[in-house]
């Protein structure tokens, strides 16, 4: 009975410092994978989508009711704005940028930042081809020609396009809500 007790205590000890360790090592890295994610996921979509800035909108990022809003300035001015969102698609969540034109109310492209894709096929919704169908388009009748919209999906990826689609409408659902407030933190631009 003694080592059954002794062996428990151990076993204890050593699962508590474990975590203790790995909640260390989490906090200790947050930082550092933040970084990781905004300068090689989220930059190079962010930079295909938001053209014609002389700022920087990874280092002026601002975060409005709990969305990471990314602003493009061009001569201190606010010409647009992109926000990631996601959607579940085949095999997991598609990542998506989207950037809009505060200007004209559209969209000014879109940049998949994460997807899992089956290759060949549902990857294919990272192909210019069909992230340019998304660029200068209006904010209305976001959907997919199958569904009432004016977006052609791709072939035998249906999945795929749907989670695309979905994505940048909930990007827009986001836009509109937090619109006034992206006026207002930028009003003096």
């Amino acid at each position: 009975m003694r080592e059954i007790i002794h062996m428990l205590v151990v076993l204890s000890v050593i699962c508590a410092s474990s975590g203790a360790l790995l909640v260390n090592l989490k906090q200790s890295t947050k930082d550092q994978i933040e970084q990781q994610v905004l300068t090689y996921v989220q930059g190079p979509a962010l930079l295909s989508v938001l053209e014609n800035h002389d700022n920087n909108p990874i280092a002026e990022r601002v975060t409005i009711d709990g969305v990471t809003v990314f602003p493009a300035l061009r001569d201190g001015k606010l010409v647009g704005v992109a926000v990631e969102t996601f959607a579940p698609g085949y095999s997991g969540d598609i990542g998506v940028m989207v950037g809009f034109d505060v200007q004209k109310d559209e969209l000014l492209g879109i940049g998949i930042t994460t997807q899992t894709e089956t290759p060949g096929l549902g990857t294919r919704i990272t192909a210019p081809s069909f992230v340019a169908k998304f660029k200068s388009h209006g904010l209305e009748s976001m959907n997919l020609t199958s569904k009432g919209g004016d977006i052609d999906g791709i072939s035998g990826a249906t999945y795929s396009s749907v989670g695309t689609v979905d994505a940048v409408r909930r990007a827009i659902e986001l836009y509109q809500s937090i619109k006034p407030k992206i006026s207002t933190q930028w009003a003096n631009s």
